[in-house]
């Protein structure tokens, strides 16, 4: 029996314990650039003709905790804390880029409980793919210039680890394992994040932590010239403005300054409103469809937003509606699909009050109607969601009969999955929809009445949109991260 290959790997650097949020992600730092660098070398050589001595192996930081206390923590605290004894740890990528969130996770925990984190290199290996932020293709600079296969030398993604099981409240560790201490391990998030540049065509750095998200490129276009014009005007608090390519227009500028637009927008362009501490807008159109939403939303997740919202079109389903309504939702039917493996249907979506206030509110702001008056444009009830966008052509005994009786007033394909996958990852959302056609009264979407309809309407819905996200961004992160979204047992960091 043979001897296995010695493991290629970066200078050790010993674990150390930490109670300086700063220090800590200094040191999550040095670990990841020193093993993503290891493994970036050994891959340069490689190319050049120069294959490595044995397995090349670089791990992800790791963040550990450790408590033996029962001790209570402050009731009113939706996370930044343990629920008791125990060893809890989490891997880390791109630390850089989830400073300010580290940094806030790490200063509660330590703050709650009294006792320092410990950072230090994890067992976790980092797959080649993930050591190249800005996404080079590996496996197509390899393709003719070797012929011993990859996985052979270096560590490739790996789907055993990278999946749901925390947040979805099924991981079970192993006797011996540490509890989790965030809701995604490092594999997790840079598969999100390398999909996130691929479905977008922006970098994870430019997102911001409160999204809107959109089923129609009439409310990209109005966003755009929103946001160039206050670029114009010195930007109003904001510093940037972020489109695909990653072309940015800093404040004060009438003209991008740096990124090259694509030849063609990807799937689901995504555009940025950047404001200081990442609490600016990012909205993206995610086009038509459930498997859409749920695409999108299950990347933007491992972002942790502090919020996400829908903005779109919807079928009204009641006479009394009329074009251009406003829909609030506050429950939803959830026959989409596409989340019935990771949140089962009998799940219920509740509304959350800080977000339902804030979109309330902003309706008024912009619309100057309030109290019973409103009535008049808004109804606030259930939105279904299906994945049919042909339903109409189906016997209408059925569906209408479903619809009925679950008091639906407004159709659409994506609501219910954004407001699932917000609940499934602990992100608040919020869905405010408008009334585009009612096919159940013979009033269809067609072109002409359509076209003129998004004219009058998108601007004001948008607006309200953004009046919405500008006061959650004014609320305390701990009120609108509330304990409404937290189960029985819970990671630390949010």
């Amino acid at each position: 029996m043979t001897d296995p290959e010695p493991f290629d790997v970066p200078k050790p650097i010993a674990s150390e314990a930490f109670t300086d949020p700063d220090l800590a992600i200094a040191r999550l730092e040095e670990i990841y650039d020193l093993h993503t660098a290891h493994l970036r070398d050994r891959f340069d050589a490689l190319l050049k003709g120069h294959p490595p001595v044995g397995r090349v192996r670089a791990t992800y930081p790791e963040i550990r905790f450790t408590t033996t206390s029962y001790a209570k923590i402050d009731s009113r605290l939706a996370y930044g804390h343990v629920s008791g004894p125990g060893i809890y740890a989490t891997t880390v990528t791109q630390p850089g880029l989830f400073r300010n969130y580290l940094k806030e996770q790490i200063k509660l925990l330590v703050r709650n409980h009294g006792l320092p984190v410990t950072v230090g290199p994890s067992t976790l290996p980092i797959p080649l793919h993930f050591a190249f932020p800005n996404g080079v293709h590996v496996e197509g600079q390899l393709a003719e210039r070797i012929e011993r296969p990859l996985r052979d030398m270096f560590d490739v993604p790996d789907l055993a680890v990278t999946d749901d099981a925390i947040a979805n409240g099924t991981f079970e560790p192993l006797p011996g394992m540490p509890l989790p201490l965030a809701p995604f391990t490092a594999p997790r998030i840079d598969y999100s994040l390398f999909r996130l540049a691929h479905y977008t065509a922006t970098n994870a750095e430019h997102f911001q932590n409160f999204v809107l998200f959109t089923n129609y490129q009439f409310y990209i276009d109005e966003f755009c010239v929103r946001a160039r014009k206050l670029m114009a005007e010195g930007g109003g608090g904001y510093e940037a403005f972020v489109e695909p390519g990653n072309v940015i227009t800093p404040a004060g500028s009438m003209e991008p300054t740096s990124g090259i637009a694509p030849p063609r927008l990807p799937q689901m362009p995504a555009y940025h409103l950047k404001f200081a501490g990442n609490a600016g807008l990012t909205m993206i159109n995610i086009g038509v469809g459930p498997s859409n939403a749920k695409t999108i939303t299950d990347h933007v997740a491992v972002l942790r937003p502090h919020a996400w919202l829908m903005l779109g079109h919807c079928a009204g389903l009641r006479n009394t509606q009329a074009l251009g309504d406003y829909v609030l939702a506050h429950g939803y039917v959830r026959e989409d699909h596409v989340l019935d493996a990771d949140l089962p249907t009998w799940i219920p979506i509740p509304p959350l009050a800080e977000v339902q206030i804030a979109l309330e509110d902003a309706v008024e702001a912009v619309t100057g109607l309030e109290g019973y008056d409103l009535k008049r444009i808004m109804r606030t009830g259930t939105v279904a969601t299906i994945d049919n966008r042909n339903w109409e052509l189906r016997d209408h005994r059925e569906p209408v009969q479903r619809f009925s009786q679950s008091r639906a007033i407004a159709l659409d394909m994506e609501s219910a999955t954004i407001a699932a996958n917000g609940f499934r990852f602990r992100v608040p959302y919020g869905t405010l929809l408008c009334v585009s056609d009612k096919p159940l009264h013979g009033e269809l979407k067609l072109p002409g009445m359509a076209s003129d309809f998004y004219r009058r309407q998108v601007g004001q819905h948008l607006e309200i949109g953004i009046r919405a996200m500008e006061m959650l961004r004014d609320m305390p992160p701990e009120r609108l991260h509330s304990r409404k979204l937290r189960s029985f047992t819970e990671t630390a960091f949010q």
